[in-house]
């Protein structure tokens, strides 16, 4: 398994059976990337920052790729994602909203955040694997700037460069 597909991708998601979906999709897909979910904006938050329960980087590493729902309890995913590019150490996250929602205004929206893409959820389950599969190529063939430094040597593993 090379360096990128060792790298985390972190669903923000809180229905369930989408969760369930995309997990299947990430297997038919040949996504070997792991999965880490939680279930709403406030979870999403102390995960990233690091904060009980999501204390133990080994187990609750930074991710590469955050998949954000917008409609979610607690803070929606846009207060997430203004969260996060406000976030020093966390402001290149790759963040892809991902939500069921195909109105322009939400998707403006999300941009003028500074999401880094705007994904629509696919009706069918086939045309959900084949965005799994293109999100896949195309975050191995992008290059992105690395996360920012922390300072913290137990973290520097963490900041991923595909």
């Amino acid at each position: 398994m090379n360096y990128f597909e060792q790298q985390i991708f972190l669903l923000v998601e809180d229905n369930e059976s989408d969760v369930l979906l995309m997990k299947e999709a990430f297997f038919k897909a040949d996504l070997p990337n792991p999965l880490q979910i939680v279930d709403g904006g406030d979870k999403a938050i102390a995960y990233l920052s690091g904060v009980a329960p999501y204390n133990d980087r080994l187990a609750h590493p930074l991710p590469f790729v955050l998949l954000l729902d917008f409609k979610l309890p607690g803070k929606d995913g846009f207060e997430v994602l203004d969260w996060v590019r406000r976030q020093p150490t966390l402001k290149r996250l790759v963040v892809i909203m991902l939500t069921s929602s195909n109105r322009s205004a939400d998707a403006d929206r999300a941009y003028d955040l500074g999401a880094n893409y705007y994904l629509t959820k696919p009706g069918l389950f086939a045309d959900l694997v084949k965005s799994m599969k293109c999100l896949h190529v195309w975050l191995r063939l992008c290059h992105f700037p690395t996360l920012v430094e922390t300072g913290d040597p137990d973290q520097e593993h963490l900041c991923p460069t595909p």
